[in-house]
C-alpha cells in the first residue's frame, strides 16, 4: 500500500526523518505506523510534510533590515545579515550591519603657539578652516548625526539621513566652548565631546570646565567619557580599568545628570580586557583612532574615525569625507 509520493508508509517516515535530520531538527518523533488506518496514515504525512515545509522557510527567512531611509535610496537589500551577535544582553536585533559613515576626529581648534611642536601643529585645526569645513558640509548636502544615531543603526536598523557624518572632539580642550561650539550653533550641527575628567575636577585653564560642558549638554552636544587621567589602557588590572572607565563615567553623570554610554580609547590603544571592561560597564560604543568609515554591528565598541589635522586642507576635507584618497 502507497499513499505519500508513491512509496510505502516505513519508506516515507524514512524520507522525511532523513530530510529532517539533514535540517539539523534532530530525530523525527510519532514515526508512522504501518498498523493505522489508511487516512490516519494520511493525516500524519501530511502533516510531517507541513512541518517540514515550515521548517525550509523559517531557515529561508534572514533578518535583513535598511540603514539608511528610504530618502537615502537605500532599500532593504543593501544591509547585510547575519547570526546573531554574542553580545551581553537582548542589545541589538540579531542582524549584521555594516554602514559607511565618516566620523571626523579633531582635537584642537586653535592656532597652535610658536613653540608648538610637530605634534601640537598636526592636531591643531586653525577655526578659519574648521568653519569652512562645517560649510562644506552643509553645501555639499553632508547631514550631521550623533554617535548614538549611529549605534541605533548598527544595532536595530534605525534610518540615517542621506550623507550622513559625524562630528567628534578628543580631550576636552577649552577651545571647544571658545571656536568649536559657537560654530556648531550656527550651522545647527551636534557633536561628541569625549573629555578627561580630571582635568575638568581640577579646573586646568586649558581644558573645559563643568559649567561650559553643562551649557553644551543643554544645547544637545554630548559629553562623553575619555577616561579620568588618558592613561595607556593596555595590560592594566581590572581596578585600574575600572577607576578610569568607571569614574569617568560617574563623574559625568554626577555634573551632567546623564550616564554617558560613549567612550574613546585614550591613544586609540586597547585590549580584550578593555573590551571586557566597557561591556560591563554600559558602554554601546566606543571610538578608535584606526583610520576608515566602514562602521560594523560587531564592532562597535571599535569604530574607525576620519582624522581631521592642521594641514587638512579644503580639497583634502571633501576626500577624506569620500574617503577616495587610498
Amino acid at each position: 500500500m502507497t499513499f505519500l509520493f508513491g512509496i510505502s508508509p516505513p519508506e516515507s517516515y524514512n524520507t522525511l526523518s532523513k530530510a529532517w535530520k539533514t535540517l539539523g531538527f534532530g530525530r523525527m518523533r510519532h514515526p508512522i505506523s504501518v498498523r493505522r488506518g489508511y487516512w490516519e496514515q494520511i493525516g500524519w504525512g501530511l502533516g510531517w510534510v507541513a512541518a517540514l515545509l515550515a521548517g525550509l522557510l523559517i531557515i529561508g527567512l534572514r533578518p535583513v533590515s535598511p540603514v539608511l531611509g528610504e530618502a537615502a535610496g537605500v532599500d532593504d537589500g543593501d544591509a547585510a545579515s547575519g547570526p546573531a551577535l554574542s553580545l551581553a544582553g537582548a542589545d541589538n536585533d540579531g542582524t549584521l550591519r555594516e554602514i559607511d559613515v565618516p566620523i571626523l576626529m579633531y582635537h584642537y581648534v586653535s592656532d597652535p603657539p610658536d613653540d608648538a611642536d610637530i605634534y601640537r601643529l598636526d592636531l591643531s585645526v586653525a577655526p578659519h578652516r574648521f568653519r569652512e569645513q562645517m560649510q562644506y558640509l552643509a553645501e555639499h548636502g553632508y547631514q550631521v548625526v550623533s554617535l548614538y544615531d549611529v549605534d541605533r543603526a548598527l544595532r536595530w536598523g534605525a534610518a540615517l539621513p542621506p550623507r550622513p557624518v559625524v562630528l567628534t572632539f578628543d580631550d576636552g580642550y577649552r577651545d571647544a566652548f571658545t571656536e568649536v561650539f559657537p560654530v556648531l550653533e550656527e550651522f545647527g550641527y551636534t557633536a561628541t565631546f569625549f573629555v578627561i575628567t580630571a582635568l575638568l575636577d581640577q579646573g586646568h585653564p586649558d581644558y573645559l570646565t563643568w559649567a561650559m560642558a553643562g551649557q553644551m549638554a543643554q544645547a544637545g552636544m554630548s559629553i562623553e567619557s575619555h577616561t579620568k587621567e588618558h592613561p595607556n589602557l593596555t595590560a592594566r588590572d581590572g581596578d585600574f580599568l575600572y577607576y578610569q572607565i568607571q569614574g569617568s563615567l560617574e563623574s559625568i553623570e554626577a555634573h551632567l545628570g546623564t550616564r554617558p554610554r560613549l567612550f574613546c580609547f585614550p591613544g586609540g590603544r586597547w585590549d580584550e580586557a578593555v573590551l571586557a571592561m566597557l561591556r560591563t560597564l554600559g558602554v554601546s560604543a566606543a571610538v578608535t583612532t584606526e583610520g576608515g568609515m566602514a562602521q560594523t554591528t560587531d564592532a562597535s565598541l571599535l569604530m574607525r574615525r576620519v582624522r581631521i589635522s592642521g594641514s587638512t586642507d579644503l580639497a583634502t576635507f571633501g576626500a577624506l569625507l569620500r574617503w577616495d584618497w587610498e
